[in-house]
């Protein structure tokens, strides 16, 4: 292998938001993360939800279920239509000397 071609590759702290804390190794030095092995929903088996700036409370009232409107007796639901009249076609001519098959 060559020499000198790899970057420096110090110890990271990396803290999550959740406030859980691990030393790895980069080469961009500390950082902080949203969700980590401790808090993933995925792993921890529950939910979890990042609201950034509203945007879970903007869906849910965009989104809740509407109670439905009661309607005045004026307003009541016409009555169904009457089913549309049956039109049955006419068989197909038969050849000249053919009997229908029975």
């Amino acid at each position: 292998m060559k020499d000198g071609i790899h970057p420096y590759y110090p110890p990271a702290r990396i803290t999550c938001a959740c406030g859980n804390t691990f030393v790895t190794r980069s080469t961009r030095g500390d950082f902080q993360v949203d969700v980590c092995g401790a808090c993933h929903p995925f792993y921890t088996g529950t939910q979890k939800l990042i609201d950034t700036a509203g945007r879970v409370d903007r869906f849910r009232k965009r989104y809740e279920a509407k109670k439905p409107v009661k309607r005045a007796a004026s307003q009541a639901p016409a009555a169904p239509a009457a089913p549309a009249a049956v039109v049955e076609k006419p068989a197909p001519p038969q050849p000249e000397g053919d009997e229908p098959k029975a």
